[in-house]
């Protein structure tokens, strides 16, 4: 059994950028990889939607999921996983915020475990997950002007983002 290869897309929490998410979701499904994301709303749900809408894939979407620690298990915040998670992997670590930047985040995860990362438009967290692909030494790419306040390499289109990773990956 071949491993195929995962693909992190990090992005804003709360705006779902469809433009480029759907579309990026589908084109990743097509390729043949894993998906990646932190499992929330807004790009997390929105390029897992695009991804899974297409049928006959060989990838799943993976979730990476925030926990809130207490007494018992973690648990995950309201919105954790979205519908578009096929494989739910549960932490007790943080990923927002200053914490969201640390080798002990959630975040941290996520850009250790892809094999690539795109970057969409986000806030803090999505600042924090550029600069440890950058760290980590991914291969790693924007979209929509995701990471550029971090220095990361801008791809202006679809058929850019392809060719990136068939070179990487």
């Amino acid at each position: 059994m071949k491993r195929l290869k995962i693909v992190g897309v990090m992005g804003s929490g709360r705006q779902e950028h469809e433009n480029l998410s759907l579309a990026l979701g589908e084109m990743l499904a097509r390729l043949g990889v894993h998906l990646l994301t932190g499992g929330g709303s807004g790009v997390m749900r929105s390029v897992s939607k695009g991804f899974r809408s297409v049928g006959r894939r060989p990838g799943l979407t993976l979730g990476i999921l925030p926990g809130l620690t207490g007494e018992e298990a973690p648990e995950s915040p309201p919105g954790y996983p979205n519908e578009h998670v096929e494989l739910v992997i549960r932490t007790h670590l943080p990923g927002r915020g200053a914490e969201g930047g640390t080798e002990l985040s959630r975040n941290a995860i996520n850009i250790a475990t892809a094999d690539a990362v795109i970057i969409l438009p986000g806030g803090e967290g999505t600042a924090s997950e550029a600069g440890l692909a950058q760290r980590f030494r991914k291969p790693v790419i924007g979209l929509g002007g995701g990471g550029a306040a971090q220095g990361v390499a801008q791809a202006e289109s679809l058929e850019q983002i392809e060719q990136f990773l068939q070179a990487v990956l």
